[in-house]
């Protein structure tokens, strides 16, 4: 499979108008080719089920230098699995992207493939605090959304529980950030912690919730 052989299949299962429709939908200047997400993830499944790790991550990068919509989140879904072992050169291609955030369709599909690796490494949670005092707002956002996977567990263990507690520190640094996308992402944290541990959800609440905005604080809460 070459980069060319995966642009054509994704160019072939495009609809027509389609790309117009996304190009409105998502707002940022780039190339859409008008492919469903379904085929995406059809087309992805197949590649990854086909390739050994070294050519998914010749093709993936090869794919994210497209610049094309389709083409971005289909490398992010080459590398979305939650067993890889060695996956150091797949978390380091994940974070050389993360600087070329400028939506949050593509932002959220590479940090869902992140989301496995900081699980499978907690200790990558010292790079990704970085991100966090970033100018660039993509990048302060990936910090919250690539480490959701750790609000998911009633019993966590005690290094995930640790886990947890930084990123609450660092969901707290962010309360009094203005951008929607900031406020939307600790709303987003919070509520999928709610669903888990009620008594953190409402104590983060009830500590920081007057500093979030309406709409971010009414999101956060839609569970408790």
């Amino acid at each position: 499979m070459t980069p060319d052989d995966a642009l054509a299949a994704l160019r072939a299962a495009a609809e027509p108008g389609r790309d117009a429709e996304m190009a409105a939908y998502h707002k940022v200047e780039r190339p859409y080719l008008g492919t469903p997400n379904p085929v995406l993830n059809d087309l992805a499944t197949d590649w990854r089920r086909a390739l050994p790790l070294d050519a998914r991550l010749s093709l993936a990068d090869a794919l994210w230098q497209t610049n094309i919509h389709e083409a971005r989140i289909a490398a992010a879904k080459l590398l979305t699995q939650a067993r890889i072992r060695p996956d150091e050169a797949v978390w380091d291609m994940l974070c050389s992207w993360v600087p070329d955030f400028d939506a949050w369709a593509i932002a959220d599909h590479v940090c869902m493939a992140g989301q496995r690796r900081v699980m499978a490494d907690l200790g990558r949670l010292d790079t990704v605090e970085g991100w966090t005092t970033s100018d660039h707002l993509w990048t302060r956002r990936a910090a919250l959304v690539i480490t959701l996977s750790l609000t998911k567990s009633n019993h966590p263990s005690d290094a995930e529980a640790a886990a947890r507690e930084r990123v609450l520190d660092w969901a707290a640094g962010y309360v009094d950030d203005p951008e929607w996308f900031i406020q939307k992402a600790v709303a987003w944290w919070i509520r999928d912690l709610s669903k888990h541990d009620v008594p953190r959800a409402r104590a983060f609440l009830e500590a920081h919730g007057d500093r979030m905005k309406a709409f971010a604080r009414k999101e956060a809460a839609k569970y408790l």
